[in-house]
């Protein structure tokens, strides 16, 4: 991903960590170790479990998956809390861009 108005990736999904715990997203980033056992997930996802939203990272995922698994969730589940929050504007672009 080519820098987004001055954000290199980790600083995207920095901004995107702390805006999920922000926004009350379960967010659980795997180890190693945790993603190498049976029936790990493969990937970075998103999903509903009853009332809460949980996103799990894969550590093998590149910065830029794992930042459009964020902001996906963000855009789908918390549309409302960022309406009423203020949010850098690279990040609200690439929240934006990445929802369409």
């Amino acid at each position: 991903m080519a820098e987004l108005a001055g954000m290199d990736e980790r600083r995207l999904l920095e901004a995107l960590l702390e805006l999920a715990s922000r926004a009350e997203l379960e967010v659980r980033v795997l180890s190693g170790a945790a993603s190498a056992a049976d029936f790990a997930p493969t990937q970075s996802a998103a999903c509903r479990v009853g009332d809460r939203i949980w996103v799990v990272l894969a550590p093998d995922d590149p910065a830029q998956h794992q930042a459009s698994v964020l902001a996906d969730a963000l855009g789908r589940f918390r549309a409302e809390f960022l309406e009423q929050s203020f949010v850098a504007p690279a990040v609200r672009a690439f929240i934006e861009r990445d929802v369409r």
